[in-house]
């Protein structure tokens, strides 16, 4: 029994001592094999001291093997990040001071010397502060403290990371650059310039992108901790960018963990030396990430025309709910003020939609401007399906003063049967330029044969100021006044040959390329002088020659320009300011001033791809208190 005791006595005092010394060994080892770059992580509160130069200049040194530190591989003067260098070390250890001073004496020497690069000069009055102060500074660091900062200071050049090179083949950072030091004024100006930039966002991105080329590339030896650490580098530097676009708006984070990726960076560098697989692999990537823009580019456009033709939900449920409520309606009712509809000494404008949302807001922003809405006939012409809609919307909502006509464009031979068989055999995806109500407003003296002077809107306008002045205006024997879109430079400018085939020898020989084109967005017709020329025959006979063959893109406004090409009297610019419905660059103080505002594009103001900061010109003639617009959830 004290046999089996003293075993048992033994076997736990062996254990313990396992327990004990094996760690031992272990952490000894590990300590062997840690260099001095891995040492550098421990003293990262040293890494903070920086000295105080008067050119903010910075000095790197650079670790030789077996050999220590040597002179200062380069000094850097880091433009783009405007680094504000102060003194933060003058109460610290003045070990190896000397050794230190004697070895950076060579570069000093020359720099003092007046020796530049790239064609930068600097005199020995403007330097001799700057580099005695240099050397009082690196005196009092020791060479733990300058292994720190070598490694932020070189991590951003792979191959200068993997070269050592002797003290005479040092040569200045391109970038550096010796100026006079700067008044503090010019110093607080130049931070608040750099405050607007990005150069801080490009910096990270580039890291980023080093970093993930490191990591798709099987980094030779056991080396998983070095990965491990460089994928978490990677996403914390991510969270820190976001979707930051100036350096302004980084979390107050991202300088740590930048300098942190930069560190990870440089260990990776030191362990992967193959340098022409890396740039082979940032080709790569490259051609992958633009393949990809091009794609996502492509499936964008794709998706915003889809977008522009269909109708949203909202719109489709005010419609139907208009349409039940004017089938519950008495039709047995008199239609006022039906004596206005051709009285030809009124002002008569006229639109063709099948939007309801839409036609509410012309008239209304078309009767709201003007000064006298009594004289205002307005026609809204509009198809089978619609039609019920529209109507029910004015019965619901009579405007005062000002006369509402709605026309149904299936009750009559506008445009004729056979035209409308040839509409569709036109070869296009978006049903809406090839609708009748596309091309009806080339029929406009037929539909209104007592009418002398019409104006034309289309459904996508907002009319902001009086429009009366148009019927005093003298055509000149020309049958369109309209604004011209012909002016290189500006937001409206479209030239012809963009929606026009001048390839084509029929088409070269009638018209010019050069030929000022016009914003059907708004224009002014004289239907006399229409009818006496008989351009709707000119219409027709262009039309059959676009369908025998390719002449223009599918649409009614190259029609448009080719049918009345030579018969325009412009307008002045500020009668229509077109623009709204895309990227264009309008400025907000032309459409502030213009009569007619015009959503030209896909970007219409009721969809949801509109642009925002334009639709709130739209949204002031919308009734979104209206019940039915509140039940189909349509809000502001």
């Amino acid at each position: 029994m004290n046999q089996i005791r003293r075993w048992r006595r033994i076997l736990i005092l062996s254990l313990l001592f396992l327990s004990v010394v094996a760690p031992i060994v272990f952490l000894s080892n590990r300590i062997k094999s840690i260099t001095s770059v891995d040492r550098g992580e421990f003293i990262e509160e040293v890494s903070d001291i920086r000295y105080k130069t008067n050119d903010d200049l910075r000095l790197t040194a650079f670790e030789q093997d077996g050999e220590g530190f040597k002179e200062p591989k380069r000094i850097l003067k880091d433009d783009e990040l405007n680094p504000v260098v102060r003194s933060s070390a003058s109460n610290e250890t003045h070990d190896g001071s000397q050794s230190s001073e004697r070895d950076k004496t060579p570069v000093l020497s020359e720099i003092s010397e007046g020796k530049t690069h790239d064609g930068l000069q600097s005199s020995d009055r403007d330097n001799t502060p700057v580099l005695s102060e240099i050397s009082e500074g690196i005196s009092n660091k020791t060479k733990e403290e300058l292994a720190v900062v070598s490694q932020q200071a070189t991590v951003s050049s792979d191959t200068a990371s993997q070269e050592k090179l002797p003290a005479k083949d040092i040569q200045l950072s391109p970038k550096t650059k010796f100026q006079r030091p700067m008044a503090k004024s010019e110093k607080n100006s130049k931070v608040q310039l750099g405050r607007a930039t990005d150069e801080r966002i490009k910096e990270i991105r580039d890291k980023i992108i080093q970093a993930k080329a490191y990591l798709n590339l099987a980094l030779p030896g056991n080396n998983s901790q070095i990965v491990k650490e460089l994928r978490v580098r990677t996403k914390e530097l991510e969270r820190a960018v976001g979707d930051a676009t100036k350096d302004r708006h980084l979390s107050k984070s991202s300088p740590q963990r930048l300098k942190a990726m930069e560190l990870a960076l440089y260990k990776v560098s030191r362990v992967f030396h193959n340098c022409p697989a890396i740039a082979t692999k940032l080709h790569a990537m490259t051609y992958k990430s633009e393949e990809q823009a091009r794609a996502q580019k492509k499936q964008a456009a794709h998706l915003m025309h889809l977008a522009a033709r269909t109708t949203p939900k909202g719109l489709h449920c005010l419609s139907m709910r208009l349409t039940t409520e004017y089938f519950t309606l008495d039709h047995e009712r008199t239609k006022p003020f039906q004596q206005s509809y051709n009285n030809p000494d009124l002002y008569h404008y006229v639109v063709f939609s099948d939007n309801v949302l839409a036609c509410a807001v012309v008239v209304n922003s078309t009767i709201s401007s003007s000064k006298d809405p009594g004289n205002i006939v307005f026609h809204v012409v509009t198809d089978s399906l619609n039609y019920p809609s529209i109507s029910m919307w004015f019965i619901l909502n009579p405007v005062s003063r000002a006369t509402i006509q709605i026309l149904n464009i299936d009750d009559m031979n506008v445009p004729p049967l056979d035209h409308s068989q040839l509409l569709m055999k036109q070869n296009s995806s978006d049903p809406r330029v090839i609708s009748p109500l596309n091309h009806a407003r080339f029929y406009l003296p037929d539909i209104f044969p007592g009418l002398n002077k019409i104006v034309l809107f289309d459904h996508d306008v907002v009319v902001q100021r009086d429009l009366s002045r148009l019927w005093s205006l003298d055509m000149n024997g020309k049958v369109v006044g309209a604004v011209e879109t012909c002016h290189e430079g500006e937001p409206s400018y479209l030239a012809m040959d963009t929606l026009i085939n001048f390839s084509d020898a029929w088409v070269t020989q009638k018209f010019d390329p050069k030929a000022c084109t016009w914003a059907f967005g708004m224009t002014l017709f004289d239907l006399k002088e229409w009818r006496r020329q008989d351009l709707t025959s000119v219409y027709r006979n262009y039309f059959d020659q676009g369908v025998e063959r390719h002449l223009w893109k599918t649409g009614s406004l190259p029609l448009g320009w080719l049918t009345f090409y030579g018969q325009m009297v412009p307008l002045e610019k500020g009668w229509n300011v077109v623009g709204l419905g895309h990227e264009s660059g309008v400025k907000a103080g032309d459409i502030e001033e213009a009569a007619v505002i015009h959503y030209d594009g896909i970007m219409k103001p009721w969809l949801d791809i509109r642009i925002d900061k334009y639709k709130r010109y739209w949204n002031i003639h919308v009734p979104y208190h209206h019940p039915y617009l509140q039940r189909c959830n349509i809000h502001d």
